[in-house]
């Protein structure tokens, strides 16, 4: 088993010596000594409150370090959502949620590339989410692809293997205006034709 890296920060020397003691005997966990910090594939931040000072070591580990972040905290209070995902975190856990194995589950999902967050949080994510489609990118013709609505349905047809001619019947948009919103498409993602830029989006997930 190959054990994970770990650099821990912590508010202060109880919390501190709390989690190392969680750890310390776990084949999963790497933990580093803060001359080591450089190697690690997961930092974990553990704090009571999220507060200025954590706020920046946030920011300066999304700046500086290729660690994947994690954050266990006492207080879950309103800016903590707005905050981590500002900053790049890619975990929350309560302190009050807290096991050994929860701890070395969520460092592991951390170094396979996953999220996690307690189910409140993550409902409030998705609310937020859906109010910043409604209000923000709908009335703009946007979606959170990074595809207009109007280009996802052009591509969608030409998946189906329409023409530009047929498109436009389709759409009732001149050809000259399908041409320039999938040639857009096109020169905006750097494909080569409408065929990689079909394929581009179905395997990213855009339409």
């Amino acid at each position: 088993m190959t054990r994970v890296p770990l650099a821990l920060y912590a508010q202060d020397p109880i919390l501190e010596s709390g989690v190392r003691y969680q750890l310390r005997t776990r084949p999963e966990v790497e933990l580093l000594k803060p001359d080591e910090e450089e190697r690690a594939a997961v930092a974990l931040v553990v704090v009571d409150r999220l507060d200025e000072e954590t706020v920046r070591l946030l920011r300066r580990l999304q700046r500086s370090s290729t660690a994947r972040v994690g954050l266990m905290v006492g207080h879950v209070e309103q800016n903590v959502l707005h905050t981590t995902v500002e900053c790049g975190v890619a975990a929350v856990i309560r302190r009050s949620d807290v096991s050994q194995d929860r701890l070395v589950a969520m460092i592991t999902a951390l170094v396979r590339g996953e999220g996690v967050l307690p189910g409140d949080l993550l409902g409030r994510l998705l609310e937020q989410v859906g109010r910043l489609q409604r209000k923000v990118l709908d009335p703009r013709g946007l979606t959170l692809s990074t595809l207009t609505a109007r280009e996802a349905d052009m591509l969608r047809l030409v998946a189906e293997g329409m023409d530009t001619a047929e498109i436009a019947m389709k759409t009732s948009y001149s050809e000259r205006t399908v041409k320039n919103v999938l040639h857009e498409v096109i020169t905006r993602f750097s494909l080569r034709n409408r065929a990689h830029a079909v394929g581009y989006v179905m395997q990213h997930g855009l339409i």
